[in-house]
């Protein structure tokens, strides 16, 4: 009996540091929702998935991992980006954290609006991935290999350095 009271506080104190790291997150207003890592094959985003958090979809590409963001702009429309900073990406440190309604460079701190993603080209923010680059229906946007293949080269040292 003594070890399962024992037990049973532990679980108790686990959930409460959980919550409360939960919190603190939220309050804080990173809202950074990562999906589990795909390997060398097309991307599939299933819509219903899209909120106006950014949600991150980590792809490994013949070795090299790349990340593309996802969200829902203000506007209602779905955007779809490179998670990496069109200027800073080489630095190794420019990719983008949520910080409540905007994204962040984490190499220059620049902030970029929700509704700006796949829209602006050029300067520090993420890479687009526009219409023509992606297969969208009612249920999904797919993102060929191929075209994931051909973006290796801007996360040649995406998070590292």
């Amino acid at each position: 009996m003594k070890n399962y009271v024992h037990n049973a506080r532990a679980l108790i104190f686990a959930a409460l540091i959980a919550a409360v790291g939960y919190s603190a997150s939220a309050q804080s207003g990173q809202l950074n929702v990562v999906k589990p890592a795909i390997a060398d094959r097309d991307l599939v985003i299933q819509i219903a998935e899209v909120t106006e958090n950014a949600v991150f979809y980590p792809v490994d590409i013949e070795g090299t991992r790349l990340e593309v963001l996802v969200v829902k702009a203000p506007d209602g429309r779905i955007r779809t980006a490179f998670n990496t900073c069109q200027v800073c990406y080489a630095s190794g440190r420019g990719f983008y954290k949520q910080q409540g309604t905007v994204l962040v460079c984490q190499n220059c701190g620049n902030r970029f609006r929700m509704s700006q993603v796949e829209v602006r080209s050029g300067g520090c923010n993420p890479v687009p991935i526009f219409p023509q680059n992606k297969t969208v229906t009612d249920t999904t946007i797919t993102i060929s290999k191929d075209f994931l293949k051909e973006a290796k080269v801007i996360f040649a040292r995406w998070k590292r350095g």
